[in-house]
């Protein structure tokens, strides 16, 4: 297939907002994949900061992070995304080159707990206010459950009014593509 996956082509938009010694943050840190290549793509001298509810998440992350000798680019959050700007220092603002967000359930985990509307929202909002002039936001929606529908659909409107002065705001999806198929949202702050 010459067509980018979904979780490839969340990676290739972050490898084109992202650069060594540049802020990142992974709002939904989950196993740690996300939190790894965005450690490899800032470098010795940049900084992930990554977000979990659940312990689990940190857990493997941490894991994961030790085993590729990525540890001390990052700095793990036990807290809600929705709560990220209280966790981000003051050097960061205005320097957060990339997001991610992979909304849904943790693989692996307790499917009863998920992401909601109104954390993401705030987190998404709060970034943005903290975000580099073309930063880059990507959020992996998975829909394919019952709360997921209800967070994909109140993204998709909040997404839809932001000032197209503001950000630019781009999904991707494969359409023909049945089980409800994860998709992307991405935002661009404009300068």
């Amino acid at each position: 297939m010459k067509l980018e996956g979904i979780l490839p082509f969340a990676r290739t938009l972050l490898k084109a907002a992202v650069s060594q010694g540049d802020i990142c943050v992974d709002a939904t840190m989950g196993n740690g994949h996300d939190t790894c290549m965005l450690a490899e793509l800032v470098g010795e001298s940049g900084t992930v900061y990554a977000f979990d509810i659940q312990e689990q998440a940190l857990e493997h992350t941490k894991a994961l992070l030790d085993e590729k000798h990525l540890e001390h680019r990052a700095v793990l959050i036990h807290d809600s995304h929705g709560n990220l700007a209280r966790h981000l220092p003051e050097h960061t603002h205005g320097n957060i080159t990339g997001a991610i967000f992979n909304l849904g359930y943790l693989p692996g985990g307790d499917k009863s707990i998920v992401t909601k509307p109104e954390s993401t929202i705030a987190a998404i909002t709060q970034l943005l206010a903290v975000m580099a002039a073309e930063g880059i936001i990507v959020l992996v929606i998975y829909h394919g459950h019952p709360e997921g529908k209800v967070e994909r659909d109140s993204i998709l409107s909040f997404v839809n009014g932001l000032d197209q002065k503001q950000a630019h705001v781009l999904r991707y999806e494969f359409v023909n593509q049945q089980n409800d198929p994860p998709f992307i949202i991405a935002i661009e702050k404009r300068k």
